[in-house]
């Protein structure tokens, strides 16, 4: 993993998530990736459970903005934290967040594993 590849792959995230296309995220992974949402959550598993968690996001998110600062990328992982902000519909709650991705990509550029760690204002 270097850290154009890494861009790539966060620039492409952005897209999927600002588009609200869950094919498009769900594109993004290993047939066996796994995401790990919240740290105390399980992780998903497939590209079917990301597909169908990126399904309900694109339902119940809009007017979304991401953008992400890379902190650091080793051959097995890159870091990166990240912002956002949406209006969750239903009610209408505009909701900000900041976040810590942990990410590793395969050397097709597709993800095999997302840790990540955020808080959220709303």
């Amino acid at each position: 993993m270097d850290r154009e590849s890494f861009k790539r792959w966060l620039d492409s995230y952005a897209r999927a998530w600002m588009g609200r296309d869950p094919l498009a995220a769900a594109a993004l992974y290993t047939d066996d990736a796994t995401y790990q949402v919240t740290p105390f959550s399980e992780p998903l598993r497939g590209r079917d459970a990301i597909y169908e968690y990126w399904d309900d996001v694109a339902k119940t998110e809009e007017g979304i903005q991401f953008d992400y600062e890379i902190v650091a990328v080793t051959d097995e992982h890159g870091i990166a934290r990240w912002w956002a902000s949406f209006v969750r519909v239903p009610p209408g709650l505009q909701t900000k967040l900041d976040g810590i991705f942990m990410i590793s990509l395969d050397s097709n550029g597709r993800c095999q594993a997302l840790r990540e760690w955020w808080h959220k204002l709303q």
